[in-house]
């Protein structure tokens, strides 16, 4: 209730039959204290006017007359001597330069006294503002353009089931491009999509894991019956069509061939089988033209974690299926680009008839693999040129295989072992090596200027990269799988990190992995009985299984996700606006990741992940002045979801307020959640409807 507003007494009523002695005493007084209160009102406006008379002086006619000399009278001077005047009227003026000099002064000091952590909170505080302005004006802008502007995003037509922006061949090659580089990535405002892409007509959820490894569904990719029975790498032809499924699991002599394959493998680097190569320091496999993921699939029972590339396909697409099969992969070709990770990042490059012409453009291709390739990793080709029978019936391939064996020689590579059609190379463990080779005997060495330990795209390179980093340790020297996650404090200071901060990050990812887990497993697991907090069902009711870390960091998210023992494999994304550091950080922990630029398309077929997580993105595109929309990056975002999937955003209230009011126009299903008390954090959990596009 608000309180009354109480009034003084305004006067008070003297009756009329007083004396005259009183009413005189009256009189006396009330003119005494009117001419008290005159003086007073009179002295207090000269007071608060006389600094400014000093500085302005007031020309207006005098108000108590003129005296004989023509000056102004005072009433409260009366009788004071002009030079006191004049004396007064100076160390005011003096007292007023020496306030605003101390004032400049002090406030000069005060700049300079502000320590590190008291600027890192005023930046941190103009942050948020700056995050609290964009998010108010997107709000007036998306209210300016009226009801229009808000409405849901439209669907896109049926021939973009399967479309990926930046792979448009039949554009590349109108444009003139040739000889393979149709197939490269090219990215450009254009080639973002602004429409939501609707599953195939049969689509189906996939599988869980581990069935879904094994069994898909037909209609989920793009692939006819004959590319599924038609000859190709040694893995394509592992699959049986069943109906509406294909089958991996055969008990053909055919899916035998792969465990063999992977055995001989292990034997020709001196190992007894597969099992070893965990032992040998291998944990990481860069899969090049991968089939349809078979190798990967095997070996991941052996905590071994393959990651498959292959050109972008219309039809029949490896990197389509592999994903479909819930195994690593992304669109990605030697043609004439650099791959999208760190110099020395994998312990294996496996290539089983990928399609390279490793001959070609001088040993370029195989430069790129040495680039990648850790100190003292392995390099396994199989393919019809090695095989020594063909050499008596093909000169042209046994003139391949030398210009092959010459050039991995000249960089350094010790040939292991050759064996049918598969041979495996060794890269050197000493960098010494380069050094010791014959003057103008293969590639030189790149300047530091050449060598970007995390390039983005960049032209193929005709020098060794990889040599001027602090990371060159060889795989032997490593820690092995899966102590190899927790590096010790001398190899975190290679990227300038501390023990702390890495443990820190660890534990805030166990405690934001229970906590996602309680809040979606109610609802993922609602057709089986189970309450919040209890252990997720076994498999095959394991409904995640690729996992879309959009903002990585350290990699955390993945730390926490195995060691809660959860059955998914992570693709950690580090944005090219962040630290440079974080990517080859992941890597070296025995995860799988790229970089990439979130203003672009994302590398992969639509319908790819079954989670996408993003803590802090939206808060770094707002430091980058946003060079695209948040809209632009949550339609990415449904392309890249499967149907029922689901997206975990953590960033600041403002921002995710703003993001909450665009997924009504992408049709998601959202709530925000307050994470504690004290944090100015929030949580938005979204999930993607399955929509089904209606037979014609």
């Amino acid at each position: 209730m608000a309180r009354p507003l109480h009034r003084g007494v305004s006067g008070i009523r003297i009756s009329g039959n007083s004396n005259d002695f009183w009413d005189s005493q009256v009189k006396d007084k009330t003119e005494k204290e009117d001419l008290d209160r005159n003086r007073s009102s009179d002295q207090s406006y000269l007071s608060f006017r006389f600094p400014f008379r000093l500085l302005f002086p007031d020309n207006s006619p005098p108000k108590y007359g003129a005296t004989v000399n023509g000056f102004a009278s005072d009433p409260f001077s009366v009788g004071t001597p002009r030079s006191r005047l004049k004396l007064t009227m100076l160390l005011l003026k003096s007292s007023l330069v020496v306030i605003v000099i101390l004032a400049l002064t002090g406030s000069f000091w005060w700049t300079l006294s502000i320590s590190t952590s008291s600027r890192g909170h005023i930046f941190h505080g103009y942050r948020r503002l700056q995050e609290q302005l964009v998010s108010d004006l997107l709000d007036i802008g998306e209210l300016s353009l009226g009801p229009s502007r808000m409405k849901e995003i439209e669907l896109c037509a049926e021939e973009s089931e399967n479309y990926i922006p930046c792979f448009n061949v039949s554009q590349n090659l109108a444009l003139g491009y040739s000889d393979g580089n149709e197939y490269d990535r090219l990215c450009g405002h254009a080639s973002r999509q602004s429409c939501l892409v609707l599953p195939p007509v049969n689509y189906k959820i996939p599988l869980r894991w581990p069935t879904g490894r094994d069994v898909i569904w037909v209609a989920n990719v793009k692939i006819t019956g004959q590319e599924v029975f038609s000859s190709g790498s040694l893995t394509k032809r592992m699959m049986m069509l069943e109906e509406e499924q294909i089958s991996f699991r055969s008990a053909s002599l055919m899916f035998d061939g792969v465990e063999d394959y992977s055995h001989q493998i292990a034997e020709m680097i001196g190992l007894r089988n597969e099992s070893n190569f965990i032992q040998a320091g291998v944990r990481t496999i860069l899969d090049i033209g991968c089939g349809y993921g078979s190798f990967g699939a095997h070996l991941f029972s052996k905590q071994l974690l393959t990651m498959c590339i292959a050109n972008y396909e219309s039809s029949g697409s490896q990197v389509q299926l592999t994903l479909e099969r819930g195994l690593p992969a992304m669109i990605g070709s030697f043609n004439s680009k650099q791959l999208p990770y760190p110099s020395l990042s994998f312990d294996m490059l496996h290539c089983a008839r990928c399609g390279v012409d490793w001959d070609k453009k001088d040993g370029i291709f195989l430069i790129e693999v040495d680039r990648v390739l850790k100190p003292g990793g392995y390099f396994v080709w199989t393919s019809p040129h090695i095989n020594v029978q063909s050499f008596l019936r093909n000169k042209e391939k046994q003139k391949a295989w030398n210009l092959v064996r010459d050039f991995a020689e000249s960089l350094c590579w010790e040939l292991m072992s050759q064996q049918d059609e598969t041979v495996v190379w060794k890269k050197t463990s000493k960098k010494s090596c380069y050094n010791s080779r014959k003057p103008g005997s293969g590639p030189s060495i790149c300047s530091k200027g050449q060598d970007v330990e995390s390039p983005y795209y960049r032209p193929l390179q005709n020098c060794i990269g990889g040599m001027h980093t602090r990371r060159w340790v060889p795989i032997e020297e490593r820690a092995t799988w899966p102590s190899r996650s927790n590096l010790n404090k001398n190899e975190l200071a290679l990227y300038g990190l501390h023990s702390e901060e890495l443990i820190e990050d660890t534990a805030n990812y166990k405690t934001a992995v229970r906590n996602y887990w309680s809040l979606l497993s109610p609802l993922i697991f609602s057709d089986h009985p189970k309450r919040p907090g209890d252990e997720d069902p076994s498999p095959p009711y394991n409904m995640h299984r690729n996992v879309l870390d959009m903002n990585a960091r350290y990699g955390g998210l993945n730390a926490a996700l195995l060691e809660a023992g959860k059955s998914v494999w992570v693709m950690n994304v580090v944005p090219t606006s962040g630290p440079n550091y974080f990517l080859p950080l992941i890597l070296d922990r025995g995860y799988v990741g790229v970089l990439h630029d979130w203003c672009e398309a994302f590398p992969t077929y639509p319908r790819t992940y079954d989670m996408v997580h993003a803590e802090g993105l939206l808060s770094l595109e707002t430091i980058q002045h946003r060079r695209c929309s948040m809209l632009d990056i949550f339609t990415e975002i449904d392309r890249l979801l499967r149907p029922e999937g689901w997206i975990i955003i953590r960033d600041t209230t403002p921002l995710i307020e703003s993001a909450r009011a665009l997924t009504t126009r992408l049709k998601w299903e959202a709530r925000i959640i307050e994470i504690e008390s004290n944090s100015e954090d929030r949580l938005l959990i979204c999930q993607k409807p399955f929509f089904k596009r209606q037979a014609i």
